[in-house]
């Protein structure tokens, strides 16, 4: 996964890649899909904004990841 801009390009621009990932890396994931590593808080995401967050905040996108395989 990486970060892009609005054409889909990967992107050095931070107002995309907050992070300042090297090649806009945003995750990996393993060849045969079970393995995620993700660089990005999704947990911090709200309407126009990205920021921390007090408590313990779901993470569906691993949520639903351990679903799959179950």
């Amino acid at each position: 996964m990486q970060y892009v801009d609005f054409s889909g390009a990967p992107t050095m621009d931070t107002a995309f890649n907050p992070n300042g990932s090297m090649c806009a890396i945003e995750g990996i994931i393993s060849p045969d899909g079970r393995v995620l590593g993700k660089m990005g808080h999704t947990e911090r995401l709200t309407a126009d904004c990205c920021k921390n967050v007090d408590g313990n905040k779901e993470q569906l996108l691993f949520k639903s990841g351990v679903e799959y395989f179950l």
